[in-house]
């Protein structure tokens, strides 16, 4: 994931979907190439400040399981 350091930041600012994550993590789902996506987990201490915990690809979201906490209209 080291090379997409621009589109990681990129999904947490403009994500497709957020989802409740574990212990007060939020996932930030974003569009990759073809059928795949990508999840970046984070944390928010506040409205402007946040760390990033981990990212990585998956071609399966299954948001009907998920709590979606904010998703983009189109």
């Amino acid at each position: 994931m080291a090379g997409y350091y621009d589109e990681i930041l990129g999904i947490v600012e403009y994500p497709n979907h957020v989802i409740k994550g574990y212990e007060g993590a939020l996932i930030a789902l974003g569009k990759a190439e073809k059928e795949r996506f990508i999840a970046v987990v984070y944390k928010e201490i506040n409205g402007d400040d946040g760390f990033i915990i981990t990212a990585y690809f998956t071609s399966k979201v299954k948001l009907e399981r998920e709590v979606i906490l904010w998703q983009r209209q189109e």
